[in-house]
């Protein structure tokens, strides 16, 4: 198996379009610009990309970013063994020399000093520098660069830098209208659309709630759960609480709030 093979994505993910973005996607990959993906938690970004990934026949590299993650962890570093030291390409090398699309996932969450190694790659230069390694590596012409953050929890002390957006075009997400939601539920699921309408209803409630109590809204991901669950034999309302209330809050009134707007879709 060759290194572009391992990185295939060999079964078509389901993804249901709600407007025109896998259209803005392509001309975008076409003109191999890197892409923003803005949009809040289990909205369907990272299957969003998979999607593309798959419909492009291109291999995909994703990193799910973190606060201690480093610049070696994305560009590589040296390894010693028995025979000395070897170098390593981190995911971000190894996608710029195969020609993979690198999906650097939630990129706010990794440290300002360590995104800027990307921004080489993200104007006319199109390369990768390893300082440690003495090497300028040239992007193969069919790499893209695509991030995605959620912009409802970013705060001045964590958020990119306009040196870093500015390099990015960008495709804002948000959870699909309610005939969609409950739709791409019950496809994802086989659950019975009615019941997937009644979870819709329930989580618009939730989400009124953004900012008033709750951080964020139920997403389309905890729906599936929910249904997952429903599906398995579980009660629709024990289901709905374990899989939508409680991992969203703690707080006694809202979930107090959220358990009587449940009782009442299913009474």
């Amino acid at each position: 198996m060759s290194d572009t093979d391992q990185y295939l994505i060999r079964q078509e993910p389901f993804y249901q379009p709600q407007a025109d973005e896998v259209l803005l996607y392509e001309a975008a990959y076409d003109e191999r610009l890197p892409v923003m993906i803005k949009g809040p938690t289990g909205c369907g970004k990272s299957r969003f990309v998979e999607y593309m990934a798959w419909k492009l026949g291109r291999p995909l590299i994703t990193v799910a970013c973190n606060e201690d993650m480093t610049a070696s962890d994305l560009v590589g570093r040296y390894l010693l063994d028995a025979d000395g030291t070897r170098w390593l390409d981190g995911p971000l090398t190894v996608a710029a020399r195969i020609g993979a699309i690198c999906y650097l996932d939630e990129i706010v969450e990794a440290r300002q000093d360590t995104t800027v190694v990307i921004h080489p790659l993200t104007d006319h230069r199109r390369t990768l520098p390893l300082d440690k390694k003495g090497e300028l590596v040239e992007a193969h012409p069919d790499f893209q660069l695509v991030i995605s953050y959620n912009p409802g929890y970013q705060s001045l002390m964590k958020d990119l830098k306009q040196s870093t957006k500015q390099r990015f075009s960008a495709m804002t997400f948000d959870y699909p209208e309610a005939a969609l939601e409950a739709e791409i539920v019950a496809r994802e699921t086989g659950t019975d659309g009615q019941i997937t309408e009644k979870l819709v209803q329930i989580a618009h409630t939730a989400r009124n709630l953004k900012g008033h109590g709750l951080d964020e809204g139920i997403s389309t991901r905890l729906l599936v759960y929910a249904a997952r669950l429903i599906a398995r034999g579980i009660a629709p309302p024990r289901a709905c609480r374990m899989a939508l209330v409680d991992p969203i809050t703690d707080d006694e009134d809202i979930r107090s709030t959220l358990h009587h707007a449940i009782d009442a879709v299913f009474a």
